[in-house]
């Protein structure tokens, strides 16, 4: 019986990792290594504080120089607020919040009485000067997350125990995109991203965002489900409302298909001219208001918009809901490679999504019975379309039963973001509700008319319709398909 070889020496490069393996094992784990662990932690944390006390020193600096600016240009109109808070039946408030450390102070503001130049005041905000004291004193910050009142500092509050890291401040980043309707996110969440990321350069940037959020207006949970703008029906949903619409129709086998559209100033436009698109739009399950300019309108209109919900932001929630539920997605449309793009980006970041086809969206006419039957052979749940509106939604609605999907949506440029092949707008300008500028400032020559004489259009479109004209949606005025 033959024996066996003897094993092989370790190379020098074996010898090598294990001696590196074995030198890594003695600095975690003896005595002297646990030592040195442990200085290190130590000095982290140091670090860590004396880096949160300078900065703070830093912001405290700007807010006292801020607010002693602010008191004496405004205290004219502090001294008639007050005034006028006293002769109308009100005075001085005091409510109890949550500062830094989540030490209690007392938050002031005028409080005025019910007479008409109380209401006046209030809807003014006059009553809001007097929390130049609390910053004055150290008690609020300019920027800074929320300030709290002790009930709400439940279980929930938990989840944002970094907030009391800092004080509290006047304007915050759930505020400012609570007002630009892309508040997604719960405060919590955003409360601890701006923990996470703050600076004093971060605050300035907030605290200049905070002028068109300003101006844009609150945003209204309590607006009706379903407005109409310029005679087009919107589904006047939320976000997560409208993920949940989605997953209900991919979970249930029964229910009809789903078409879901995307309606923004520029398809608002094409749907004024084209019946066929405007047919389209009013036999889709769900029309959802996406961008700045619907929100605009809604203001104009006295229709709020509850949020801003594109395809865009909504494609990796969705993602990510597929990652937990199931269901696959099909990609369909942009230039060859693009959706093959979007499909590794899927891969990347959601793994558990199953993407069950890909197709360019440059086939023949004759070529089109094949990607359907392809379509329905994938046995894919969800299918994104990215022809470009109108033509993609006419697409769907010709050929939504025989791919036999679940849900159907147009998206646009949806797959040239995802691609990298074109980037998105920064989060702070579509903040400040700016990304239309990013979009013409990458692609002039294609989108000055869609945005100049476009915006305009719509604009005035919507000023018509709230002088009480009809809103105008041409049926029988056909456009032709780019």
């Amino acid at each position: 019986m033959k024996s066996k070889p003897p094993a092989a020496a370790p190379t020098l490069p074996d010898a090598a990792r294990r001696g590196r393996e074995i030198e890594e094992l003695y600095q975690r784990f003896s005595s002297a290594g646990r030592r040195r662990l442990r200085w290190r932690r130590l000095l982290w944390g140091v670090s860590w504080a004396a880096w949160l006390e300078l900065l703070a020193g830093l912001k405290r600096t700007v807010d006292l120089l801020a607010a002693i600016l602010l008191l004496a240009a405004f205290s004219p109109l502090l001294l008639a607020a007050g005034l006028l808070a006293r002769v109308s039946g009100g005075g001085l408030a005091r409510a109890p919040r949550l500062g830094r450390w989540a030490c209690e102070f007392a938050l002031y503001s005028f409080r005025f009485g019910p007479g008409t130049t109380g209401r006046l005041a209030a809807r003014l905000r006059l009553g809001r000067l007097p929390v130049l004291f609390n910053i004055l004193r150290g008690d609020l910050s300019l920027v800074g997350p929320r300030a709290v009142s002790p009930q709400e500092a439940g279980e929930a509050e938990l989840l944002a125990w970094k907030r009391y890291n800092v004080r509290p401040g006047l304007v915050c980043l759930w505020w400012i995109r609570s007002r630009a309707n892309i508040a997604y996110s719960s405060e919590a969440e955003v409360d601890l991203e701006y923990m996470e990321t703050h600076s004093l350069r971060g605050d300035m940037g907030i605290a200049l965002r905070a002028v068109p959020a300003i101006l844009f207006g609150a945003g209204m949970a309590t607006a009706p489900d379903r407005i109409r703008v310029l005679g087009i029906r919107i589904d006047n949903l939320t976000m997560r409302e409208a993920l949940d619409f989605l997953l209900a129709r991919v979970r249930d086998p029964h229910a009809p298909p789903a078409q879901v559209c995307f309606l923004n100033a520029d398809c608002a436009n094409i749907a004024c001219r084209d019946a066929a698109y405007l047919d389209v739009l009013e036999s889709a399950s769900l029309t959802l208001a996406d961008g700045i300019g619907l929100k605009i309108a809604g203001k104009i209109l006295a229709r709020d918009i509850r949020q801003n919900v594109n395809g865009t932001d909504l494609f990796p929630r969705l993602c990510e809901a597929l990652e937990t539920h199931g269901g696959g997605l099909y990609l369909l449309g942009a230039r060859p490679g693009v959706a093959e793009a979007v499909a590794q980006w899927i891969h990347t970041k959601y793994p558990g999504v199953r993407v069950c086809g890909c197709q360019h969206g440059y086939f023949t006419p004759a070529e089109e019975p094949e990607v359907v039957r392809r379509v329905a052979a994938s046995g894919a749940g969800v299918l994104l379309v990215a022809f470009g509106a109108p033509r993609q939604e006419k697409w769907i609605q010709r050929h939504l039963a025989e791919t036999g999907v679940r849900v159907a949506l147009g998206v646009g440029g949806l797959f040239d973001f995802y691609s990298g092949r074109i980037p998105r707008a920064p989060q702070w300008m579509r903040e400040m509700g700016l990304e239309w500028l990013f979009r013409f400032w990458q692609e002039p020559g294609r989108m000055w008319r869609r945005y100049f004489q476009g915006n305009l259009l719509f604009v005035f479109r919507v000023v018509k319709e709230r002088l009480g004209y009809p809103p105008g949606p041409a049926r029988g005025e056909s456009l032709r398909e780019a």
